[in-house]
């Protein structure tokens, strides 16, 4: 019976009093055991690597063909060597073309990020956000102990953790229905 047939019920049944006297069920209220998830419930990808002496036009070139906002750089220029840098779209503005520089030209070691802030596995989802949040980061490496990339945490991979605990309560929200349109550029 649908919720509108089951309150027509009730007030055939009990009268208006208990209609009214009901209590109604509210939103869902946010749940905090979703911030202390291991970060490896986020549906992440594994990171595209490279080492410091390869050249950005590979990465950046790698980092459109497969939709990402990062590369990251191991010792060796694979994932079994540890992270020793991360590689951003906001690397290439403001690292690249914000000075005039040339991306064919340029090693990745010269315009990335050396030792990033990084995540241990299983690190709690609350303890990603929170770095993201504090440092201003779109993306966080998440590393083994032998600090190896296992994957990277963008923030759209946590919103889309969240859409995924919470689907009714956000897709229904009042007043904020947008339509969707065609992705272009970033």
């Amino acid at each position: 019976m649908t919720g509108e047939g089951r309150d027509l019920q009730e007030l055939e049944e009990y009268g208006d009093e208990a209609y009214f006297d009901r209590r109604r069920e509210g939103p869902r209220v946010f749940d905090s055991a979703l911030l202390r998830e291991p970060s490896s419930v986020l549906k992440a990808r594994k990171p595209l690597v490279f080492s410091r002496h390869d050249s950005v036009t590979d990465a950046m070139r790698l980092m459109q063909a497969e939709h990402r906002g990062c590369v990251l750089i191991t010792y060796d220029g694979t994932p079994s060597s540890p992270l020793t840098g991360i590689f951003t779209e906001r690397d290439v503005l403001f690292r690249i073309v914000d000075r005039g520089r040339n991306p064919a030209t340029l090693p990745l070691g010269d315009v990335m990020t050396p030792d990033p802030e990084r995540a241990l596995l299983n690190e709690p989802v609350g303890a990603v956000l929170h770095m993201m949040s504090v440092g201003g980061f779109r993306h966080i490496p998440v590393v083994d102990e032998e600090r190896r990339p296992a994957f990277v945490v963008s923030v759209k991979d946590v919103v889309q953790f969240l859409v995924d605990a919470f689907p009714r309560e956000i897709l229904n929200l009042a007043g904020i229905r947008r339509p969707q349109r065609e992705r272009d550029g970033a």
